[in-house]
């Protein structure tokens, strides 16, 4: 997890959680995002790695701009998803209802 440190050192230096906006953080997450569906698409190992890695960057800006660690939010997640069952349908995990 030493990662997401020296990713919030690095925004910080560029001044990028003071002078970005969570607003110009999304619009930077979705041009990520945009990028990693085209790596899917057309089948980019390594451009499909760099966009992994860049959605990642991106969130853990988004999140400490709003006063949260991205290490919070993953453990958030996983407590939630941990014990849920459901099946694949069309290759899609659907959850049991609650």
């Amino acid at each position: 997890m030493e990662h997401f440190g020296k990713i919030r050192s690095w925004a910080r230096d560029r001044n990028l959680i003071e002078g970005s906006s969570p607003q110009a953080q999304f619009v930077k997450l979705i041009e990520e995002v945009g990028e990693l569906a085209e790596a899917i698409a057309k089948d980019k190992e390594a451009q499909f790695i760099d966009s992994i890695g860049d959605v990642v960057v991106v969130l853990t800006i988004l999140a400490e701009q709003k006063g949260f660690l991205i290490e919070r939010c993953i453990e958030q997640a996983w407590d939630e998803i941990k014990d849920r069952k459901g099946r694949m349908v069309d290759g899609i995990f659907v959850r049991e209802a609650d």
